[in-house]
């Protein structure tokens, strides 16, 4: 155990120095250029292929044909991992990740989102 007398020279060095964290949710929070947030679907651009359902790890994505060459896509965003794995996959870009973050929900059916 160190003595006051050691401890004392420290405390006060970090009682003046700056935090090393933000005050969020006070101050809005500054994500990375490549930050994978939640998913952006662009419907005019899948062609139902659904290697982006296929690849995810944990089946939180689902493709579904609404029409004639219409696909709708559900994320289940109480399963999803955020890996972007299905961004990497779609040939078409389709999919992208955005910079949201704030996705937190009391309610478990409203986790189930079509993108």
């Amino acid at each position: 155990m160190k003595s006051l007398g050691k401890m004392l020279p420290y405390m006060i060095k970090m009682f003046f120095k700056k935090p090393d964290t933000i005050a969020y949710p006070f101050v809005q929070a500054q994500v990375a250029d490549k930050f994978r947030g939640a998913l952006k679907f662009d419907q005019s651009k899948c062609v139902g292929c659904k290697l982006c359902q296929k690849v995810c790890p944990s089946n939180a994505l689902t493709i579904e044909k609404i029409g004639e060459k219409q696909y709708k896509a559900t994320v289940c965003m109480d399963k999803c991992i955020f890996c972007g794995l299905c961004v990497d996959t779609c040939v078409k870009k389709a999919l992208e990740n955005t910079a949201e973050f704030e996705l937190s929900n009391t309610n478990r059916d409203d986790m189930k989102v079509d993108i």
